[in-house]
């Protein structure tokens, strides 16, 4: 990420977060927008267009978007104002706003924890990942399937984020977007993501431990997710970021293998 879309992405997310009345409506706005901009080269280009002053590129976003909702319009006037270091990023940026006010609209609902679920269960039905994650398939089609498939399992914020998301991948696979997806709603909500893997189910006491550990070293707020992998015999494996702790019998195993293989 270049240093101009680091500035303008704050920017906008700081006009999101003064934004009084942002809802699932805005969300899907917003969405609707990011699709719209991936679709139209030319119009993501314009408005991450240099050259243009960023009062003729908010005057391409009034004209263009001008059937939004007022928040929504107001939101992509400030991105539009802004310099961004690329097209994509600018895209990147839309969708990232749409999650984000998606997780406003909806603080009480644990979308991390749902979208993490449902990201688990596409990685555990080839036939699913193949279906959302198919260049092929009807977008639309893409997203109908993820509402129906969440309808009676996830909140209405996580089925709007996450049928969403999988209508314009861009090149990232389904797993990749909500993993995306979680760790932006993460962030709207001060807190970070942890994936710790164990080789037994853990018990809410033990992950509150670990919630608490975590939140010692890092300094924030820490959403656990867990995953149960047998393989790993006893021990832990703790994914937060790019840091991976891994204290696992498994992989002490390995370890004991290659010293001993000389």
């Amino acid at each position: 990420m270049g240093s101009a879309t680091t500035q303008a992405l704050a920017a906008s997310t700081a006009a999101l977060d003064a934004a009084s009345d942002v809802d699932l409506g805005v969300a899907g706005e917003l969405f609707a927008a990011g699709r719209a901009l991936a679709d139209t080269p030319q119009l993501s280009g314009a408005l991450a267009d240099w050259g243009a002053s960023d009062h003729a590129r908010a005057t391409v976003v009034a004209s263009v978007f001008q059937s939004l909702g007022q928040t929504s319009r107001a939101l992509l006037d400030t991105v539009a104002r802004e310099r961004w270091s690329s097209a994509s990023d600018l895209v990147d940026a839309v969708e990232e706003l749409a999650i984000r006010a998606a997780a406003a609209a909806d603080t009480s609902a644990d979308v991390e924890g749902e979208l993490f679920r449902f990201a688990r269960i596409v990685a555990g039905d080839p036939q699913l990942e193949l279906a959302l994650g198919s260049r092929l398939g009807d977008p639309d089609e893409k997203g109908r399937l993820v509402a129906t498939l969440l309808s009676s399992r996830a909140s209405a914020a996580t089925t709007l984020i996450a049928s969403s998301v999988v209508q314009r991948p861009r090149e990232r696979r389904v797993r990749e977007l909500l993993a995306r997806a979680e760790r932006i709603v993460a962030s709207a909500r001060g807190r970070a993501v942890a994936t710790v893997t164990s080789a037994v189910p853990l018990g809410a006491a033990q992950i509150d431990r670990i919630a608490a550990m975590l939140k010692a070293k890092y300094d924030a707020d820490v959403s656990v997710n867990t995953v149960v992998d047998p393989t790993l015999v006893g021990g832990l494996r703790v994914q937060i970021a790019d840091d991976v702790i891994d204290a696992t019998v498994a992989s002490r195993l390995s370890d004991l293998r290659h010293r001993l293989a000389g």
